[in-house]
């Protein structure tokens, strides 16, 4: 637990190509209500193509304060930006920022405040998913559904405070660090899951907050969706086989959906039974009733909405399947089917 001062603040952001967002995400950290002598800002550089080192360096050289350095990510991940800024970062307080984000101007001082208080290791807040344009924004609307991610607290706008298995963008002590180490680079994806599940693992506790607030700029295709969401399940395999456990039963369900749409095709081939549409018929229902439940939001959206949720399910459920495929080789012990306790 923090004591009660101004503890230093390092906030790490790890980017590559947010020529379209780095601004936002820069001026939204600068302009904080906490005290600018007691942070700093590491923006680490995957090798971008765009002109997002140029922006960074831009604003760099025109805010001394907070100080923004700016260094290299030959490796180019997340996971490796961060580990490499890590060593370089004097902080009591860690921040793990993102390039389509924007921070609230009391977002680090209400992370300081909450760690302090409810000696959390780690703090963070629910995220108000946003889109520039229409399928962007239908895109943002389903991520912050149940229907679209099921419950993940920090994904609710209507989130509770309490003690939680994740969270976006996390506030840590910098304890944290030198107890169970840095993100787990082999993990392009997921790597704040896995990190946060070994965290808990370890006996550490993460407090979300709604006073903690943050927006969350949305992918604004289907196609990045569903690469984005392939990948999230795909890595999500390998987390489990990491840690042991499952973190929570959620991760499961769109594998279990996308296996039953498999099951019913091949029913089709080998039955005259009209039961194969089962899964299909349930599935569209559910998907149905959930568009015009949350569509009721913004009725502009709501006729996106069904592709969009079956693009979220879909490229997950066939990601995690691929994931286990692709590492079949690790062998699964009994443990892999136990959900984690939070």
């Amino acid at each position: 637990m923090l004591s009660e001062f101004q503890p230093f603040v390092s906030v790490i952001l790890p980017v590559r190509n947010e020529g379209s967002f780095i601004r936002d995400v820069l001026l939204s950290l600068i302009d904080q209500d906490y005290p600018c002598e007691r942070m700093e800002i590491w923006v680490v550089d995957g090798l971008s193509t765009d002109d997002t080192v140029d922006q960074a360096a831009k604003i760099a050289a025109e805010r001394s304060c907070p100080p923004i350095h700016l260094i290299e990510n030959p490796k180019r991940s997340m996971p490796a930006g961060f580990n490499a800024a890590i060593p370089h970062t004097k902080g009591d307080v860690i921040i793990i920022a993102g390039g389509h984000a924007k921070f609230a101007r009391d977002y680090i001082s209400q992370c300081v405040k909450l760690l302090q208080q409810t000696g959390a290791d780690c703090v963070g807040g629910p995220i108000n998913t946003v889109g520039k344009t229409p399928i962007a924004q239908a895109i943002a609307l389903a991520q912050s559904s149940w229907f679209g991610v099921g419950g993940a607290a920090f994904r609710m706008k209507t989130a509770k405070a309490g003690f939680v298995d994740t969270v976006a963008f996390g506030a840590y002590s910098r304890s944290v660090f030198e107890k169970i180490g840095l993100l787990d680079e082999e993990l392009v994806r997921n790597q704040d899951d896995e990190f946060n599940f070994r965290l808990i693992q370890s006996g550490g506790k993460i407090w979300l907050d709604p006073s903690i607030r943050s927006e969350y700029y949305s992918r604004s295709s289907l196609k990045s969706l569903w690469k984005q969401y392939f990948y999230y399940g795909m890595y999500k395999v390998r987390v489990i086989q990491k840690r042991g456990a499952i973190p929570a039963y959620r991760h499961l369900v769109p594998a279990a959906f996308v296996l039953a749409l498999l099951g019913g095709v091949g029913m089709f081939f080998i039955s005259q039974r009209k039961i194969w549409l089962t899964p299909v018929l349930i599935y569209g229902l559910a998907n149905g009733v959930a568009s015009v439940y949350v569509g009721s939001h913004d009725k502009r959206l709501a006729p996106y909405l069904p592709i969009v949720f079956a693009t979220l399910h879909l490229a997950y459920g066939l990601g995690f399947l691929y994931g286990l495929w692709r590492w079949r080789s690790f062998i699964f012990y009994p443990e892999f089917f136990k959900e984690s306790p939070h």
